[in-house]
């Protein structure tokens, strides 16, 4: 039985979406929020207590690649039931955690949870909403996100003041909770349904293998996943270091600070809004070669801001063309790859290019430690004109080896 597509179905697939993208926003803030409190606590160095982080991108790789083959195979809504109570249990369980190798542990299972959200949702939205609105639909998406770290921010001045760092986790599971009602009675799509009985009622060969079935699919997903990294690059060199630097090196307030760190997430959420539009309207191709092109002379102009002011206005730019990209991504690989791997190739794609692109950081850290703020957002700006570079070489190629071939021609050729 098919679903008809209607309106209240649509808003169903996105808030569930939202939420899921939420919650993985929320569980990083989370654990930045109690990192230096867990690293108190238990005794360890500023490696030890930074390894944590590595270790959640580690589960998340995992978790993104296997979950991802799953929802394909065997349905999004089915297996996000199982992603979203693996991250619950590991979630609560940081509660009561008694030495580091526990919280290791769970990050590393919480992140497997939380590793398939991008791919489910991203395959939810691009097959409930017709192709010419799945730029727009997907920046709401990756809005969630952003929404699930300001609820990260607000539950952490509200619980840690009073229950410590093991509340925030325990009280954390509220909004798992919350997401898996709203997604718990949600059908599969129409198209995930025509995809399976299609394949011999069943037995499709979803498998990563088909990201690398031909040469030129192989150089598509080398390239969104290179692109996929960049963007990551950007977002955690730019939120993990600028307010930092602003404190110690140009006389920025804390709550200065804060103040940049508001107005630059308000960049990047009005970014994702409109690169949502624009990429609907004037194509992939077009809509990210004008926003890498102003995301690499913002970073680099922005070394001359001198005062408050063209710190907040700066960083707000900054933040509308740098991380405004970001809510092109789901609906730029749902485009190139059919509905049996369409969430296989979300989580891989995107969660490899996290893991790659996390290391920005520390590329940073030795830029401004051995150079200059210059040389670290100089660095930045040529990841984005190579990003440019790719994605100017990017065509459209179906993917071979598979039954169920996409009839529309991919976005990026628009």
């Amino acid at each position: 039985m098919m679903v008809q597509i209607n309106e209240t179905y649509k808003r169903k697939v996105l808030a569930s979406s939202m939420l899921g993208l939420g919650l993985e926003g929320m569980d990083i803030l989370f654990l930045s929020f109690a990192l230096s409190t867990i690293i108190a606590e238990f005794g360890i160095n500023s490696a030890a207590g930074g390894s944590i982080s590595s270790i959640t991108n580690l589960g998340m790789l995992l978790g993104g690649a296997v979950f991802g083959v799953l929802a394909d195979k065997y349905g999004r809504i089915k297996i996000f039931s199982f992603t979203i109570f693996i991250f619950a249990i590991a979630t609560a369980l940081m509660g009561f955690a008694t030495n580091i190798e526990q919280v290791y542990i769970l990050r590393f299972i919480a992140g497997i949870g939380a590793g398939g959200e991008f791919g489910i949702g991203m395959a939810l939205v691009a097959e409930a909403f017709p192709k010419e609105k799945r730029g727009r639909m997907t920046s709401w998406v990756t809005i969630g996100g952003q929404m699930g770290a300001v609820v990260a921010a607000i539950l952490a001045a509200l619980i840690i003041p009073i229950f410590g760092w093991r509340g925030l986790f325990i009280f954390g599971v509220i909004p798992v909770v919350l997401a898996f009602l709203v997604r718990r009675h949600l059908p599969e799509t129409d198209e995930w349904k025509k995809m399976k009985k299609a394949n011999d009622k069943g037995s499709s060969k979803t498998s990563i293998k088909l990201l690398f079935a031909s040469k030129r699919t192989t150089y598509i997903t080398i390239a969104l996943t290179l692109m996929s990294a960049v963007q990551v690059a950007g977002y955690y060199g730019l939120m993990n270091w600028l307010p930092s630097i602003f404190q110690q090196k140009l006389g920025l307030s804390v709550s200065g600070s804060s103040l940049w760190m508001i107005s630059t997430i308000i960049g990047m959420c009005l970014g994702m809004l409109l690169f949502g539009q624009i990429m609907d309207r004037l194509g992939a191709k077009l809509s990210y070669g004008i926003f890498l092109i102003a995301a690499a002379c913002s970073v680099f102009l922005y070394v001359v801001a001198t005062n408050e002011i063209t710190l907040l206005i700066g960083g707000a730019v900054v933040g509308f063309f740098a991380n405004g990209m970001n809510a092109g991504y789901g609906a730029l690989i749902s485009s190139f790859y059919p509905t049996e791997i369409r969430s296989t190739a979300n989580n891989v794609i995107f969660n490899l290019g996290r893991g790659i692109g996390g290391f920005s950081p520390i590329v940073i850290g030795f830029l401004l430690d051995n150079y200059s703020i210059s040389y670290a957002m100089l660095f930045l700006a040529i990841l984005y004109l190579i990003s440019l570079t790719i994605i100017l070489t990017m065509k459209g190629v179906p993917l071979k080896g598979s039954k169920h071939i996409q009839e529309s021609q991919p976005v990026i050729e628009k």
